[in-house]
C-alpha cells in the first residue's frame, strides 16, 4: 500500500470565475484571481489499497454518492497516468461547510490532487498538478498555489494552457478576510448548473465576461502597489456583477438571504466610518470581507452584531497545498 496525506486551503475569488468555454474540462470563460486562506481548507488522506472499489469518507462519514462519483472518476485520472489499477481509500475533512458557497470543493480538489499523486508515485510540477486540480473543481486549481493566485482563461482547446500561478508581487501583504456566515446547509443550486443557466439565459452574461480582463488588470495593480482601496473596490465590483449576470438568468438564480444584504450593509457602514473594508461573495449566500490585519477584529466585531448573521471566522493568506504524510 502507498498513502500520502495533503492540507489545502479554501480560496476566496477577488475577481470571479464564473461561466466554462468546456465543462469537461473545466475550462474558465474568462480567468479569475483569488487568495487563498490559512485557516479553511481540507485535509485529505489517499491510499491505494487494492480494495473492490474506491472508498470516500468526508468528514467521517461514507460519502453521499455524488461526490464519491465525482471522486472516484478523478482518481481514474491519476490511476491512468500513473499505470495503476488499484482502487483506493480516500479520507476527507472539511474545516467549512461543504457546498454552502465557501469554497470546500477548490481546497478539497486541490487536496485530492496532491494527495492521490504522491500516492500513486507520481511528483507532478505545480502547472501540472494545478491543471489536474481543475479537473475536479475549476477553483481547486488556484488551491495549489498560497496567497494571491491568478488563474488562466488559457486558449487551447485541451486546457494545458487553463493553469492558476501565484503572484509573488503580494507576498507578505497584511491582509485579512473575514467570512461572515449567513446560513446553515448546503446551497440552493450548485455552481456548475447556475454558471450553464447564466450563459445560457442571462442578458448581462456576454457583459460580465467582457469586464473581467479589466479587473484583473486593476487587480493585478492593486496588489502590485499593495493598495486595499483599489482592490477592494475591483472586489466588489466583480462579485456584484457576478451576481447580477446570475439573477438576470431565466428562471433567476438568487443566492442571497436577508442576512447577505445586512451583511453588505454593515461593511458600506463601516466603510463610511473610515474603515477599509470590501466584501466579495461567491455562488452562496456568506459575504467575505477584504481588510487590513488591524482592522480585521473590527469588522468580525460588526457582523457578529449585524442581525442573521450566525458566526464569522477571520482568516489570513494562506499556504499552497502540501504533503503532510506519507508512506
Amino acid at each position: 500500500m502507498s498513502s500520502a496525506t495533503a492540507v489545502a486551503g479554501t480560496n476566496i475569488a477577488l475577481v470571479k470565475y464564473w461561466g466554462k468555454r468546456d465543462e469537461a474540462l473545466n475550462l474558465p470563460a474568462t480567468g479569475s484571481l483569488s487568495l487563498t486562506l490559512d485557516r479553511l481548507g481540507t485535509r485529505t488522506r489517499v491510499a491505494f489499497d487494492g480494495g473492490a472499489a474506491d472508498r470516500v469518507t468526508l468528514d467521517g462519514a461514507p460519502a453521499g454518492e455524488k461526490f464519491a462519483a465525482r471522486a472516484a472518476a478523478f482518481l481514474d485520472r491519476v490511476r491512468a497516468r500513473a499505470g495503476l489499477t488499484a482502487r483506493a481509500t480516500v479520507e476527507t475533512s472539511n474545516s467549512v461547510p461543504t457546498a454552502a458557497g465557501l469554497a470546500s470543493s477548490a481546497s478539497g480538489f486541490a487536496a485530492l490532487a496532491l494527495a492521490a499523486t504522491r500516492a500513486a508515485g507520481l511528483e507532478l510540477a505545480p502547472a501540472e498538478l494545478s491543471e489536474l486540480a481543475r479537473l475536479g473543481s475549476g477553483s481547486a486549481a488556484r488551491s495549489i498555489f498560497g496567497g494571491f493566485v491568478e488563474m488562466a482563461r488559457g486558449a487551447r482547446a485541451d486546457g494545458r494552457d487553463a493553469v492558476a500561478r501565484p503572484l509573488d508581487e503580494g507576498a507578505g501583504w497584511d491582509v485579512r478576510l473575514v467570512v461572515a456566515i449567513t446560513a446553515a446547509g448546503e446551497k440552493t443550486i450548485g455552481s456548475t448548473a447556475a454558471m450553464r443557466q447564466t450563459a445560457a439565459t442571462s442578458p448581462y452574461y456576454e457583459a460580465w465576461v467582457r469586464g473581467v480582463d479589466g479587473d484583473l488588470a486593476a487587480a493585478r495593480a492593486a496588489i502590485a502597489a499593495r493598495d486595499l482601496n483599489a482592490l477592494g473596490a475591483v472586489a466588489e465590483r466583480s462579485a456584484l456583477r457576478m451576481h447580477a449576470s446570475a439573477m438576470a438568468a431565466d428562471p433567476p438564480i438568487l443566492y442571497w438571504n436577508p442576512a447577505t444584504l445586512a451583511a453588505i450593509a454593515t461593511v458600506r457602514e463601516l466603510r463610511e466610518r473610515g474603515t477599509a473594508a470590501f466584501i466579495t461573495i461567491d455562488a452562496g449566500p456568506h459575504v467575505k470581507v477584504l481588510c487590513a490585519a488591524a482592522d480585521a477584529d473590527d469588522v468580525a466585531a460588526a457582523l457578529n452584531g449585524t442581525a442573521g448573521v450566525l458566526r464569522t471566522l477571520v482568516a489570513a493568506p494562506g499556504p499552497g497545498a502540501r504533503v503532510v504524510e506519507a508512506a
